[in-house]
């Protein structure tokens, strides 16, 4: 079988895993595929590898160095294609994408982060807010609110940091780990892609073929496996610092809203008054949207609006409790 013909196959493997995945049940045309990011023309010639397979057995460094050169000389990286993967399952996405608006055309890891910043912003501030009202000093509900804020807000950008750093670098071991085996033990791996086709509905020829076409691409190959085998993209560029600020921010903005009436208010219980009202507003349209944006256009009506409602209820039971138990304290 030609390279082309390959390449066809082996993306038709994807586009039906895809659909599965999507319940989708309509079959993409394989010539849709072309410029799918993954399927791309070797540049490491067969010739290199026999260079690699003479130049093994001379030491462990050796092999390390040829490792280093023939992956970074291959084929480009699949995060340097991303603005291209839309059109791998043509209008189903495009029309997803448009009817979310700016919202879909968002990376959605940023998107999680900023949910989750939103998500305790809006209601542990909240419920401190509210613990502190119970006490009657408005200066003191303002400072204390805004001490949380802000050391709340480093915390959760903090987390953020660590958390995506720890993926990059799990990422990475997975990458060098597949790498080193590529050449270490060419078999073994054979044998995984064999088993990512075979789980994809794939034939054992089939598999045989692409594993005969990939055996001269390492940086094709172990891509493959690293994104369909173990189900991992490669984290894109600064996403620490990404992830860090867009947590923070969205807690600090998420937790600076039912503090806000305090500023504007004579008396402690008319700010606590407004804060619950707007609060209230605020945390039913969070969910809601959350559920519209987290599910997609085709979510019901109805799930949004229960979403709504139980943030309702998630910030009135946080908020009611702290003021109950400052009000048990302080009496």
């Amino acid at each position: 079988m030609s390279l082309v013909a390959t390449k066809k196959a082996i993306t038709g493997l994807i586009t039906t895993f895809a659909d599965k995945v999507k319940s989708s049940g309509n079959a993409s045309n394989a010539s849709d595929h072309e410029h799918d990011p993954l399927i791309v023309s070797p540049n490491t010639s067969a010739s290199n590898i026999n260079t690699r397979e003479d130049g093994s057995h001379s030491g462990h460094t050796s092999t390390v160095n040829v490792v280093d050169t023939l992956y970074v000389s291959s084929t480009p990286s699949v995060s340097s294609t991303n603005a291209n993967a839309s059109s791998k399952f043509g209008d189903k996405c495009d029309e997803s994408s448009s009817s979310l608006g700016i919202f879909g055309k968002v990376d959605p890891r940023v998107m999680s982060d900023l949910i989750i910043g939103l998500s305790d912003g809006l209601t542990v501030p909240f419920a401190l807010t509210a613990g502190l009202s119970s006490l009657g000093n408005s200066k003191l509900v303002i400072t204390g609110g805004m001490a949380e804020l802000v050391s709340g807000a480093i915390s959760m950008g903090l987390g953020g940091y660590l958390a995506a750093k720890s993926e990059s670098q799990y990422y990475d071991a997975q990458v060098g780990r597949e790498r080193q085996l590529y050449f270490d033990d060419p078999e073994i791996m054979a044998g995984e892609l064999q088993e990512i086709i075979i789980n994809m509905g794939g034939s054992i020829d089939t598999a045989d073929m692409l594993i005969n076409d990939l055996s001269s691409n390492p940086k094709l190959m172990i891509d493959f496996i690293i994104r369909y085998g173990r189900g991992l993209e490669e984290p894109a560029e600064n996403r620490q610092l990404t992830s860090a600020l867009t947590i923070g921010s969205g807690y600090f903005f998420g937790g600076f809203i039912p503090l806000v009436p305090y500023f504007f208010s004579n008396t402690v219980g008319t700010g606590l008054t407004i804060s619950v009202v707007v609060m209230l507003i605020t945390l039913f349209w969070f969910g809601f949207f959350k559920a519209r944006i987290s599910m997609g256009s085709e979510v019901g009506f109805a799930t949004c609006l229960s979403e709504g409602l139980q943030m309702i209820l998630v910030g009135s039971l946080a908020a009611g409790s702290a003021w109950l138990l400052v009000d048990w304290i302080d009496s």
